[in-house]
């Protein structure tokens, strides 16, 4: 395989060198070992390289709590943590959109950080792409959401470079990253990492922010001119990447319930966005008698809580049949959330009978066939009770994402890690690893169409994120750094 050329590479992206053999000068770009790509770490190697990070795990780090490489994967990981924190578009909050002048200011900083790591940094032509470390932020952020896997990253590396072991690894190293995973500016979610996947619509370079800004203006603005056909070309050859990992905090309270820093994942929910219309007949408040008004309030209402009682029991709902199989309810039984978090009316005022009612849905669960079927469902229930108000409904699909699983031999890998790094800081053989679902999506799913995928989840206070009082224990970004240390380690 040839180099990949400048031009297709991404923004903030960096390469750590593996063996010299297996290097290209050009970009410093392996041109013929396959790449694992961590959240944002890539990195790449092969199954024959593995060894088990039990055995000798005291000969890896040298033995003792003085060889924990805390002032990196602590002390620093956690003040870089916070600078990042502090790089925002806001006064008082965290915020940084897709392009913004802060997204762009973060951007120089992780560079910063990888080449002090020991890597070859350099800027794409076209695209930014940031991965779960987001240059860019949901609106009154926190700090760990995204930020906390590309730190991990980073650090392991730079304990790599410090030790004099960077060159003992079987294959080159690389670190983008992503930008968009969100999608809070122009509402595509995994926009960078679709872009690197190969799965992001050209039409994607016309849609709008709320000021009427294309995204490929935005990039226009950035200087990184693009194109339809310099979109395409930013795709990773699936041969060039032998895998993907992503550290992220968790955004649930079940790590913090069992007592542990650190889970695997097993899966990342499938997901359909819905926009649903509900319109009726404006009228004023006082003069319109109950029984002859076609209400969309209330008939949102009746909806939502209808959405709620088919959620809650699907069992109920679902009739059997060759395609939804007692596995397919039990899964929708164990992972089924469904969610109304925005609703709107018109004309919006006290004394007025709306005349219309617009609010989404948010419906995730592990079992594609599932969601389906349940989608189904709410959709029939929906024009049924329409129907017996006499107001019309429309239903806009708005996004879909299938459920994805991970690779069986990443997620081995990442227990074994994390079980060595919870072994070094604690010296004590802890239980199992705990495997977890994802409700939220991530950069995973969208990379999971060039290459197998792994998780690693991250202990967070009350499972707290999208929100300033998100909260990450240092001793867990600690656990996460040496997790990522050990399972770089796997592979010298």
């Amino acid at each position: 395989m040839s180099a990949r050329k400048p031009a297709h590479r991404q923004l903030a992206a960096v390469n750590f060198p593996g063996p010299s053999s297996a290097r290209n000068t050009e970009m410093g770009c392996s041109s013929s070992i396959p790449r694992l790509l961590f959240l944002l770490l890539s990195l790449t190697l092969s199954p024959a390289y593995l060894v088990d990070v039990y055995a000798g795990s005291e000969d890896i780090v040298g033995g003792g709590s003085t060889h924990l490489y805390g002032e990196i994967l602590k002390d620093e990981a956690v003040a870089r943590l916070r600078e990042l924190g502090e790089v925002s578009d806001a006064n008082g909050y965290l915020e940084r959109t897709f392009m913004s002048p802060a997204s762009v200011r973060a951007a120089n900083l992780i560079r910063q950080w990888m080449e002090d790591a020991g890597g070859s940094t350099r800027w794409g032509t076209y695209m930014v792409e940031s991965m779960d470390l987001f240059e860019d932020t949901v609106i009154d952020a926190g700090i760990f959401d995204g930020s906390l896997g590309i730190i991990s990253a980073i650090s392991a590396l730079k304990v790599l470079k410090e030790t004099a072991r960077l060159e003992k690894l079987k294959r080159p190293v690389e670190i983008i990253a992503f930008s968009d995973e969100e999608g809070v500016r122009f509402q595509s979610t995994f926009l960078g990492s679709a872009a690197l996947a190969g799965v992001l619509p050209a039409s994607a370079l016309n849609t709008t922010d709320k000021s009427g800004a294309t995204l490929q203006d935005a990039l226009k603005k950035n200087r990184f001119a693009i194109t339809e056909e310099s979109l395409r070309q930013l795709k990773y050859d699936p041969q060039s990447v032998w895998g993907y990992v992503e550290v992220h905090i968790e955004q649930g309270p079940v790590l913090e319930w069992v007592g542990f820093p650190l889970g695997v994942v097993e899966g990342i929910a499938g997901q359909t966005r819905l926009k649903i219309t509900v319109s009726g007949s404006q009228g004023h408040a006082g003069t319109v008698p109950m029984s002859m008004r076609q209400d969309p309030m209330a008939a949102a209402a009746e909806l939502i809580l209808r959405m709620e009682t088919i959620c809650k029991n699907p069992k109920q709902f679902l009739s059997y049949d060759s395609q939804c199989n007692d596995a397919t309810v039990e899964s929708l039984s164990n992972s089924l959330v469904c969610t109304v978090g925005e609703i709107s009316t018109w004309p919006s005022a006290s004394n007025v009978i709306p005349g219309q009612v617009t609010f989404t849905v948010d419906l995730r669960a592990m079992d594609d066939m599932g969601r389906e079927a349940i989608l189904y469902e709410l959709s029939n229930q929906i024009y049924q009770i329409c129907d017996t108000r006499s107001v019309s409904c429309n239903i806009d699909r708005k996004h879909d994402a299938n459920a994805v699983l991970c690779d069986s031999e990443l997620s081995s890998q990442l227990k074994i890690a994390a079980n060595a790094a919870i072994q070094r800081l604690t010296g004590e053989i802890q239980d199992e690893v705990p495997v977890l679902m994802s409700g939220a999506g991530h950069d995973a799913m969208a990379m999971a169409h060039l290459t197998k995928v792994g998780m690693l989840f991250v202990r967070c206070r009350g499972g707290v994120s999208h929100s300033p009082a998100e909260h990450v224990l240092d001793d867990d970004v600690w656990a996460a750094g040496l997790a990522m240390l050990a399972f770089l380690e796997t592979h010298m």
